[in-house]
């Protein structure tokens, strides 16, 4: 299983762009999987069903399932947020991984800078940074595609991608 990310700050169009990119890949036979980092409370359940008032009552993980999908929900009750490596081993095998998110962590990441936000770049300061997807011309000596060009920006994050257990022997040689 390998691990790629798309980092950038918020608006760059990180949801837009993996969209477009994962029937792509998909096309091409690979197995595709998602984690996203969310900024925010967010909720997954519907407030009032089942699952919901199961969570509600205090119980640490609720798991719905039916005949098309299964939801695993865990609630944190007050510890800490998990860390990526951690996430990863939660995961099915799938053949790439997409990490939407989590710029601060040590994982190789596409840059997706859009010019109108007006914010920084990420790569002169994130040495995991391994290549960019943009609106613009960025003077860099990194891999560059087009916003638009989803092909290259795939061919980009399949090159990039690194194996899963490289991420995992790195959380655990930190401690």
């Amino acid at each position: 299983m390998k691990v790629i990310g798309l980092a950038g700050w918020s608006g760059a169009g990180k949801t837009t762009l993996l969209t477009r990119v994962i029937p792509f890949l998909l096309k091409k036979g690979l197995r595709v999987s998602v984690i996203k980092h969310a900024h925010h409370a967010f909720d997954v359940d519907v407030p009032g069903k089942d699952s919901w008032r199961h969570r509600e009552s205090g119980a640490t993980e609720v798991l719905v399932s039916s005949s098309q999908r299964w939801a695993l929900m865990h609630e944190l009750r007050g510890a800490g947020e998990p860390r990526l490596p951690e996430l990863l081993t939660k995961m099915s095998r799938v053949d790439l991984v997409v990490i939407e998110g989590f710029k601060r962590e040590p994982h190789h990441k596409i840059e997706v800078y859009r010019a109108a936000n007006a914010k920084p770049l990420l790569f002169p300061d994130d040495p995991d940074v391994v290549g960019i997807a943009t609106d613009t011309a960025v003077e860099t000596t990194l891999p560059t595609a087009h916003l638009d060009d989803i092909e290259a920006i795939a061919a980009m994050m399949q090159r990039s991608a690194m194996p899963v257990d490289d991420i995992l022997s790195k959380s655990e040689a930190e401690g």
